[in-house]
This record gives C-alpha cells, structure tokens and sequence, in this order.
C-alpha cells in the first residue's frame, strides 16, 4: 500500500471518529437541554408534553399549601395572566416566598399540574430570572391590550349615537 493511500485512510478514518464524537455530544446536549416556559405558554400548549422543562414566574399570594408530610408543597406559579399548579416533593429554598420570583423545573402531569423536581427562589429583593421578568411583564401588557380591547368594544355601541355639543361657549 502506498503512502498515499495510507494518509488517505488515516484522513478518513479521523474525520469518521470526529463525526461520530460530535454526533453523540450534541444528542446528550439536545436530551439535557431545558427549556423555560411561562405560565401563559404552558396554559396554551406550547410546552413539551413528556419532557422536562422550567416553569417561572411569581408564586401566587396565598397558594401555598404544605401537606402533612411536611415535605409535599402545593403552591400556584402565575404571570399575572394565567395561573399553573405546581407540586413539589422536598426542602423548598429558605427564599421562597408567596408574591416572590420562581422557576421550577420538572414535568407537566395529565390533569394539568407541574410536577417539579426543582424549585429555584430568587437571590435578593432585586432579583428575578430575567426569562420571568420577561414574562410578567409580557403578561402584563397582553392583560392591557385586552383590557383595553374590551372597554373599546363595550363603548363602541354607545358612541353609535351621534355626539350633541353643548350650548356653552368656549372662550
């Protein structure tokens, strides 16, 4: 065999083995990756059913409930637009606290409920994942513009009738 046909199996060769590498890197990158929904994206089926991923936004004022096992807590994840149950089994963050940011990662259940494996609080006073800061605040101008959209339609019939000036001059 000559050199040449040697260098050229050796090239093949290599170049099969970094294919191979790269091919089974990124197939456990894509298996491992983690994506964040908010609740509005959940509620609307946009979040993988079967599949683990992080739910966030602000736990809800007054939802949470600790069962009796003292480590089972139910609490409710909103962004202000739509609300999503959530079920945890174990020691919850000492940060975390009604009307404070949350992501929990974990799966979406049959009867509509996030199971999560894990529960992250914010940090500080200032802190919240800026995937959820996003979201809440999305939430809140999608619930202005359909607030809005609705006192237009509710006064749209009234201004049907034509509009009398009043008698007072204008100086």
């Amino acid at each position: 065999m000559k050199t040449r046909h040697k260098r050229l199996i050796l090239i093949t060769a290599g170049l099969g083995t970094l294919g191979l590498a790269a091919w089974l890197v990124l197939s456990a990158f894509q298996q491992n990756m983690v994506f964040f929904f908010t609740p509005t994206q959940v509620f609307s089926g946009e979040a993988p059913k079967g599949r683990s991923f992080r739910i966030g936004g602000m736990v809800e004022e007054g939802s949470v409930k600790r069962q009796a096992d003292g480590v089972t807590v139910a609490f409710v994840v909103t962004d202000t637009a739509k609300q999503i149950p959530v079920t945890y089994k174990g020691i919850l963050p000492d940060l975390f606290k009604e009307g404070k940011g949350v992501v929990a990662q974990g799966k979406l259940g049959q009867d509509g409920k996030f199971v999560a494996d894990e529960v992250l609080a914010k940090h500080d006073e200032n802190y919240m994942p800026s995937e959820a800061a996003y979201a809440v605040k999305k939430a809140h101008e999608d619930a202005a513009k359909q607030k809005a959209g609705e006192q237009s339609a509710a006064a749209a019939p009234q201004s049907a009738t034509p509009a009398v000036p009043d008698a007072k001059e204008v100086k």
